[in-house]
């Protein structure tokens, strides 16, 4: 059986529901491994593997009142207090998107109302929170229409259907590290979804920390979408996918293993692939700054001359999440404060570490 058809819920009867509202925290993550690329359907074409954070999240109510012969979504959004009609034709796509999986949503109208913990359009996977908070929700009203679905099965629509609105999303639903992609050596893992890590993970990676420096904290030069699509026609894109795969087969056993030092050369290197992959690109994009570029020569020189395992990776954007281990907090982030926040917009940065995932409220 196709993954898909299992969650494809048997008949719900909508007239024991008539209003109420669900609260759902999702957090963002932070891939190691790169997914640059797609096809249809929101399906990645090299597998992808994140930590889960923990201060960095989306908080989404949504409240649904049942409604007669509707025959369209039927639905308002509120970002932090203030209705935003721009982010409408977003989300409708994402409710065209699962309709098949939840077909209770022309049943009601949905009052959407979510709020971050971080600046929106920061180079934080905001859409990665959002939408995996809102699936959270929407599956929770399918929940207490059934309540006999299991924890595990919500788990696993939730992602499921969190990709559908943005690929990323997959991986915040649950902690601590997440892969989506279907690769050999993962157990378990799939295209169309998120899984939990399935191995030990070292005492090197608990209580990671990521402290974010926002650099830029404006709108980005090309959306994601844009830049997914432009793999398309790239020539360095065949490599860089079977570089993707390989990658991950490393970063299975580093984090078995607890090799800090392999950990910092395969998540830098992911990290400037990215970045290389739309300098390479037609049309082409350099999304870094100037300060990202001085914060990590700064880095780079703090740990040659101290061996600190302390690195940096990049999302689709300018600003720098700096990555350490719980044993070297301290003077990992003496050195962020002293050296590096001067390099961030209004030197504002985000202390994060690794997370247990999404929460219902």
């Amino acid at each position: 059986m196709q993954i898909e058809k299992q969650f494809i819920p048997q008949k719900l009867d909508t007239s024991v529901l008539q209003n109420g509202s669900v609260t759902f925290k999702a957090p963002s993550n932070i891939a190691l491994v790169k997914y640059w690329g797609k096809e249809a359907n929101q399906i990645p074409k090299n597998p992808s593997i994140s930590f889960t954070l923990s201060a960095c999240f989306t908080i989404t109510t949504l409240e649904f009142t049942k409604i007669k012969n509707n025959n369209h979504f039927n639905f308002e959004v509120y970002f932090e207090g203030e209705k935003k009609e721009e982010f409408k034709p977003k989300i409708q796509t994402f409710l065209e998107r699962v309709a098949t999986y939840l077909p209770f949503l022309k049943d009601y109208h949905f009052k959407i109302k979510t709020r971050n913990s971080f600046p929106h359009s920061s180079g934080i996977a905001s859409s990665a929170s959002g939408l995996a908070a809102l699936s959270l929700c929407l599956l929770q009203i399918e929940k207490k229409l059934n309540p006999s679905i299991s924890k595990t099965y919500f788990n696993k629509k939730a992602s499921f259907l969190a990709r559908l609105g943005s690929g990323s999303a997959s991986r915040s639903i649950e902690g601590e590290v997440v892969v989506w992609g279907k690769h050999p050596a993962i157990d378990h893992s799939s295209n169309v979804l998120g899984v939990k890590f399935p191995y030990p993970i070292h005492s090197n990676f608990k209580n990671y920390h990521d402290t974010i420096l926002l650099v830029d904290k404006g709108e980005k030069q090309v959306s994601s979408t844009v830049g997914h699509q432009l793999m398309n026609n790239h020539p360095f894109a065949t490599q860089r996918f079977k570089q993707a795969f390989d990658n991950l087969d490393k970063i299975s056993v580093i984090l078995q293993k607890g090799d800090l030092t392999a950990f910092i050369a395969l998540v830098e290197s992911e990290a400037l692939t990215l970045h290389a992959m739309m300098m390479t690109s037609n049309p082409y994009f350099i999304l870094m700054k100037s300060n990202t570029l001085k914060i990590i020569e700064k880095i780079w020189k703090f740990r040659k001359e101290t061996k600190a395992n302390i690195c940096f990776t990049l999302d689709a954007g300018a600003n720098v999440h700096v990555l350490y281990p719980e044993n070297e907090k301290e003077k990992i982030y003496n050195f962020i404060t002293s050296e590096l926040i001067e390099h961030c917009q209004n030197n504002q940065y985000i202390c994060d570490k690794i997370g247990l995932g999404a929460k219902l409220f």
